[in-house]
């Protein structure tokens, strides 16, 4: 059966090189959690690490947050839907906010559950995602001061996510002006400019992000140690905190190309055949996965000489050449994955999830 390995020391050694980088530029931060999709043996490694402040984009997973940690701050990362605000109070410290009557709601709740909703407004800068347009801010603001059980505790922006547009000195100045108007036009202070993901950590360790940019939310870094604008590596992370282990389910030598008419396979891809294929044989191994848990694109075989032919809803093909390891029946072939990998597979109930120190 396939399973997911976390090596648990190389997440440890990712989180130590954040908590100093951010310790040393007096930012705060939280770790995204949503790639975790609730899983109860990745999250307690996660909390193991020692931080109080956990984000993510589901509810029930912020609900196993706080079933293993209590006294943590949760924080919600996406506009919340109305028919979920009841739950969201309930588990959910803090959440991202663009709309005005959803606000709203969260204060009738807040008020009804007695507890004080903490809320960032999210502007739009430019990736056309969540965000109140910059013209309509103080508006919005004058607005929300207003509501009971309901406290600012900051400015936020999301950039990368959709049109892929990067963080700048220039958004992140603008960004931080915003605040500037906000606290002088109202008297009040807003505590955070949460302007940092994971992808805004290059300009910091750059020395560019500009001064007031106080708080980061991480993920995709810490897990994959990834340089988003380079599309490399940030130096001295890691990228394999995780792995996936597959079960060779069948191996023969066959053809490289198909034969009969060829239509489109259940994916509604109909394969390339190519003309220097045929006539040639490689051995051909099917594993214990397939779409229903992954994207092939998202793995990469850690083994030489084998490469990925197609899939099927639970069932993957590889080609392994003239099959140099002599791999058999039973045989586990690993594969490095990517973010958007791992989130599938870890959103996948029939894969396996282990630790390993």
């Amino acid at each position: 059966m396939a399973f997911l390995e976390l090596y648990r020391d190389k997440l440890k050694h990712n989180h130590r090189f954040l908590s100093k980088l951010f310790t040393e530029n007096n930012i705060e931060w939280g770790i995204v959690t949503k790639l975790l999709c609730g899983n109860e043996t990745f999250l307690r490694e996660v909390v193991a690490l020692g931080e109080k402040e956990f984000h993510d984009t589901r509810i029930s997973n912020l609900k196993m947050v706080k079933k293993l940690a209590p006294d943590s701050q949760t924080v919600y990362i996406k506009p919340p839907a109305k028919r979920s605000i009841t739950n969201l109070v309930r588990f959910a410290d803090v959440s991202f906010n663009s709309d005005l009557h959803t606000i709203q709601a969260l204060s009738a709740e807040a008020v009804k559950q007695g507890r004080t909703h903490k809320v960032i407004i999210m502007v739009e800068m430019g990736d056309l995602r969540e965000g109140v347009m910059g013209d309509h801010l103080v508006d919005f603001y004058a607005q929300v001061f207003q509501l009971p059980n309901i406290e600012i505790v900051g400015l936020g922006t999301n950039l990368n996510c959709l049109n892929g547009i990067m963080p700048t000195q220039d958004k992140l100045i603008q960004l931080g002006l915003y605040k500037q108007l906000i606290e002088a036009k109202f008297d009040k202070r807003i505590p955070w400019i949460t302007g940092g993901t994971s992808v805004t950590i290059p300009l910091l360790l750059k020395k560019q992000l500009p001064k007031g940019m106080n708080h980061f939310r991480v993920g995709e870094a810490l897990f994959f140690g990834k340089d988003l604008f380079t599309d490399g590596m940030i130096k001295g992370m890691r990228n394999d905190v995780f792995k996936l282990h597959t079960e060779v389910i069948e191996l023969y030598e066959k053809p490289m190309t198909p034969s009969g008419e060829q239509r489109a396979n259940v994916a509604g891809v109909i394969p390339e055949v190519k003309e220097s294929d045929i006539g040639r044989t490689a051995f051909r191994a099917i594993i214990d996965i397939g779409l229903l848990d992954v994207n092939p694109k998202d793995l990469t075989p850690l083994a030489k000489g084998i490469s990925i032919i197609e899939a099927s809803s639970d069932m993957l093909v590889l080609d392994l050449g003239e099959n140099p390891s002599r791999l058999k029946v039973g045989d586990l072939i690993s594969f490095k994955i990517n973010y958007m990998g791992a989130l599938g597979l870890m959103n996948s109930n029939y894969i396996d999830k282990v630790v390993r120190a």
